[in-house]
């Protein structure tokens, strides 16, 4: 009777009485994840003389943000790059990735998936290896600093990427919808883009959101194969990195513009990501 009552004594804790342990914890990991976000719209507004403090009370001001447009920051033609390659880049990876998917996995290559896994194993390849090459061949081309070298620079490792994201999708879906098609007279060609794409969208949208966001973030390439015309915002970031010190308002001025696009664009096709993500886990 009394091993009954210490048994009793020693239960485990209540699932309710759990929960506000697990409620803390996910606020801590928030609050970390959220602070240096913070910090930089705080910075892109602060005047210069409470940039290298910790204050939190300050008059917003907008000095640091306009000295971002004025030279020899030139904010403004740094953003119109990034948005161009970026555009650009997707513009040309998704369909090349989408027909490319399509085609690993609906025909048959010679080697079995011989194919698929060396188009994979580019992505190990270190970019030091690559950008050297790339150099030379733009270089030689007379297209160094350009808008279409950083594109097609960043085809070299968004192609791959996506079309492995969106074989994936492919690979889930039945034949016998494109072949019913065909049947009633339909190409292939046409059939994949009327029948297929429609219903792997969210997959393609997924693989265009991670596309654009490590098109819009490349800092290597942009840093090896630009001088002035085409340098887009994360090397932009270092000319804030003067010989009187680091402009960190400057910086987080800089950092506003970098962040803002990804969070609208997520925002917008949140939905399509979301489905893109839990479509392999329902079929």
């Amino acid at each position: 009777m009394m091993s009954k009552t210490l048994a009793v004594g020693v239960q485990a804790p209540s699932r309710s009485a759990r929960m506000p342990w697990r409620k803390i914890a996910i606020w801590v990991v928030t609050a970390l994840w959220i602070a240096p976000v913070v910090w930089i719209v705080a910075t892109a507004f602060k005047p210069r003389a409470d940039v290298y403090t910790l204050a939190i009370l300050f008059k917003p001001t907008l000095d640091s943000v306009m000295s971002a447009f004025g030279s020899p920051y030139l904010l403004g033609e740094r953003l119109l790059n990034s948005i161009l390659v970026t555009a650009g880049t997707l513009a040309m990876a998704i369909p090349v990735a989408t027909l490319a998917a399509y085609a690993f996995s609906r025909f048959r290559f010679p080697g079995g998936q011989a194919g698929p896994l060396l188009l994979l194993a580019t992505q190990f390849l270190p970019p030091v290896i690559i950008v050297i090459p790339l150099f030379v061949v733009f270089r030689h081309l007379d297209m160094l600093d350009t808008r279409w070298a950083l594109m097609i620079a960043n085809l070299s490792f968004v192609v791959p990427y996506a079309t492995w994201m969106i074989k994936g999708f492919f690979d889930g879906l039945p034949p016998d919808m494109e072949e019913a098609a065909q049947i009633d007279g339909a190409s292939r060609l046409r059939a994949m883009w009327d029948v297929v794409v429609p219903v792997a969208l969210p997959g393609i949208a997924t693989a265009a959101i991670f596309c654009f966001v490590v098109s819009w973030n490349e800092f290597f390439y942009a840093l090896v194969l630009t001088r002035e015309q085409a340098v887009t915002l994360p090397v932009a970031l270092m000319s804030a990195r003067t010989e009187q010190g680091d402009a960190w308002d400057v910086m987080a001025s800089m950092g506003l513009f970098i962040i803002a696009p990804m969070l609208l664009i997520s925002r917008f096709v949140q939905r399509y990501f979301v489905r893109g993500l839990t479509a392999g886990a329902i079929r």
